[in-house]
């Protein structure tokens, strides 16, 4: 193949003109090249919000190595199959030929490289280590912290990639839930004796929101009554947004996202009506459901087109035609797509503007890659809606959304006081064993759900909580579904502050007895923690402990009769009101005793 890539350019490309002349890349995108061109390193770490353009800048990269013969040939390493296509289209439109059909043996002449997937390279990785020894190679990994998902896939990308000429790591979320280091990042040791992924080049949300070039995200969370039953036959109740243990978020979480509820079709109808206002300025806008399973996701369909009705495009990952749906819906113009999780990362359907995150699902990374499906912004103005229940961690992670996180490689040596994100990543550890994605132990948690409703509950954005909570269809939910889909970040927060401000006039003159749910402003309502919950119910022992002393009853006979005299679950289960009105209780006793 005597012919480079760059070579089928036109001139207007920003690979094949004079280098400071063309003006087609973003600022970032041309900074990041400039930095490399100028120090030429072997491994080169980009660091680039979701929706940025990381796939541009790569290309453009290969393009420039092809032309002035630094490189021979070029391997992109992507983590999905739908992606390893994405990329060889995307190649394809500038020139270069990547086959992503490529299983073994000699590679045609016509092509300058091949796409594959991290579990492809962790079959064979001497195939693809001969490879790259023969000839010079760029290795492109992208969203590289996957090489990190298994022992077996970072063991395999070490062995394939380590002889290649040049090796280009992309990611929009540089930080795994674990400690798995991944390969071909270097780690730099702080002053705190931690060890953090360093990157070449960085440029995060908050960078990437001032440029214009992603969208605002405003978060719409919505609370509600849960009900459900235990293993054990007791029937639990509790609402979003109160404290309770591990196990009962989890429950109440899942009872939410039972399509047999009420949450769900709420809520639903709710992001509908979102996505018509934001239609009326984005003709061509859709909408997301972000599913925990298959059979999930088929009721979630049938509610959509029970609401709209119109059926929804529904993306199951083990159908074959997977890729050919989303391709489909990318290009058209239907409201809904129902996925299985095959659409959270790098898979680009542009016109993605409102998002329904109805899935178990709770790391930090995943939610990130969630998100970064509604961001990619194509001409100013536009907003990014998605819809969460009011779950502790996820309103963490949405008021989080413009911190740049590092991928931690060890444990700070005194938990909590020297990494800021010690007791996030404790809370998650459990989940997080083993991979970046939901272990599966949630969904052994033996349970039936009852029944739910949905409340509206709060807006965030950039960091701030607005909004008083609101029965589904009222005019003041109705407010906040209807900010036109068109506004800069400035006027989002303006807007959403005059919305609380009338929402909180209009409540004022409303008689007490209508007044049914708490009519609180959000940012004096409580993100719920753990801490606050571990907290009551260390004060609720203290005071039992005090009592076994003073009445010479036993612990578990105290627990038992203010459970009696109370009513609700075990303590383990029991919300923050629960436990408070025991404190009250067991106080009572005592006083009495005196």
């Amino acid at each position: 193949m005597t012919t480079t890539a760059s070579h089928h350019l036109s001139p207007a490309f920003p690979g094949r003109a004079p280098w400071g002349t063309a003006n087609k890349l973003r600022a970032w995108q041309q900074a990041a090249m400039e930095k490399y061109i100028q120090e030429q390193p072997r491994d080169f770490l980009a660091v680039a919000t979701p929706g940025a353009g990381k796939t541009t800048f790569a290309l453009t990269l290969a393009s420039w190595l092809l032309h002035h013969h630094v490189v021979q040939q070029v391997t992109v390493v992507a983590p999905t199959e739908h992606l390893k296509k994405q990329w060889a289209a995307a190649a394809a439109r500038i020139g270069i030929k990547l086959d992503p059909e490529y299983s073994a043996g000699p590679l045609s002449k016509e092509y300058h490289g091949v796409a594959v997937t991290y579990a492809g390279v962790g079959v064979r990785p001497m195939l693809h280590r001969n490879r790259v020894e023969q000839r010079k190679t760029l290795v492109i990994l992208d969203e590289i912290h996957h090489a990190g998902d298994s022992k077996s896939w970072g063991e395999a990308c070490l062995e394939a990639f380590e002889p290649a000429t040049r090796r280009l790591a992309l990611t929009g979320t540089p930080f795994r839930s674990d400690t798995n280091p991944i390969p071909f990042v270097t780690y730099e040791e702080g002053n705190d004796g931690i060890r953090r992924s360093a990157a070449d080049y960085t440029y995060g949300y908050g960078n990437a929101l001032a440029d214009g070039v992603v969208r605002p995200v405003i978060f719409l969370s919505y609370s509600g009554n849960m009900r459900w039953r235990t293993k054990a036959g007791d029937e639990v109740a509790a609402r979003l947004g109160e404290p309770m243990t591990k196990d009962a978020v989890s429950q109440a979480w899942r009872t939410a996202l039972d399509p047999r509820g009420d949450w769900m079709p709420n809520v639903l109808r709710a992001a509908d009506q979102r996505l018509t206002e934001v239609r009326k300025a984005i003709p061509d806008a859709g909408a997301l459901v972000i599913a925990s399973d298959q059979e999930s996701a088929r009721a979630y369909a049938k509610l959509i087109r029970e609401i709209t009705g119109h059926g929804a495009t529904l993306v199951l990952s083990d159908d074959a035609g997977a890729s050919k749906r989303i391709d489909e819906f990318s290009e058209g113009d239907d409201r809904w797509m129902v996925a299985v999780r095959m659409v959270s990362e790098g898979v680009d359907v542009p016109r993605l503007a409102v998002g329904v995150y109805a899935t178990t699902i709770s790391t930090p990374l995943f939610f990130a890659q969630a998100v970064g499906r509604f961001v990619r912004s194509r001409r100013r103005g536009e907003t990014a809606s998605v819809f969460l229940p009011t779950i502790p961690m996820l309103m963490g992670f949405a008021n989080e959304m413009e911190v740049e996180r590092d991928h931690v490689l060890d444990r700070p040596k005194k938990e909590g006081e020297e990494d800021p994100y010690a007791e996030s990543e404790k809370e998650l550890d459990e989940a997080n064993k083993q991979q970046d994605e939901d272990t599966g132990e949630q969904d052994m948690l033996p349970f039936e759900a009852l029944e739910s409703d949905a409340v509206f509950d709060r807006v965030m954005y950039n960091g701030a909580e607005f909004g008083m909570q609101a029965h589904p269809g009222s005019q003041e939910e109705q407010d906040y579904l209807g900010i036109p889909g068109l506004l800069e970040p400035d006027q989002v927060q303006l807007l959403l502050q005059k919305r609380q401000a009338r929402q909180i006039a209009h409540s004022r003159q409303k008689p007490a007895e209508e007044a049914d749910l708490l009519e609180l402003p959000a940012e004096r309502r409580p993100v719920v923690s753990h801490k606050e919950l571990m907290e009551l119910r260390k004060q609720l022992n203290t005071m039992v402990g005090a009592y076994v002393h003073q009445s010479g009853k036993p612990h578990g006979v105290i627990h038992t009769e203010l459970r009696r005299v109370c009513g609700g679950p075990p303590s383990a289960e029991a919300t923050a009101g629960q436990i408070r009105e025991r404190i009250k209780k067991v106080q009572e006793w005592a006083t009495r005793m005196r």
